[in-house]
């Protein structure tokens, strides 16, 4: 297996490390075409559900990000849910998008 690029490991390291400050369900980051980062968690309020990637997507937007290279979940779901993938489509239709467990491990 190639040994993933460190700009790629840095948001993984960004999304666990949002995941683990508030022992959310999941945590991610995305890196702008600037190679700005932006990491967030899943917000749960009554009044307002993102998904983590929905958050780190909303986040960059509000900053001027007008795409992204690349975003990253950290999960125990067996896959990035739709609405997560939609997100980051929605600025950037071929960015890759990298699930990994909570060690930090791609699966």
């Amino acid at each position: 297996m190639a040994e993933l690029d460190p700009e790629d490991s840095k948001i993984i390291t960004l999304a666990r490390s949002a995941r683990a400050r508030t022992g959310a369900p999941e945590g991610a980051a995305v890196r702008d075409t600037m190679g700005r980062t932006y990491s967030a968690c899943t917000v749960a309020l009554p009044s307002l559900k993102l998904t983590a990637l929905q958050a780190a997507v909303a986040a960059a937007v509000a900053s001027g990000a007008d795409g992204l290279e690349a975003a990253a979940v950290v999960t125990d779901a067996d896959a990035v849910d739709a609405d997560s993938l939609a997100a980051v489509h929605d600025l950037a239709p071929t960015a890759p998008v990298l699930r990994a467990n909570a060690a930090g491990e791609l699966v």
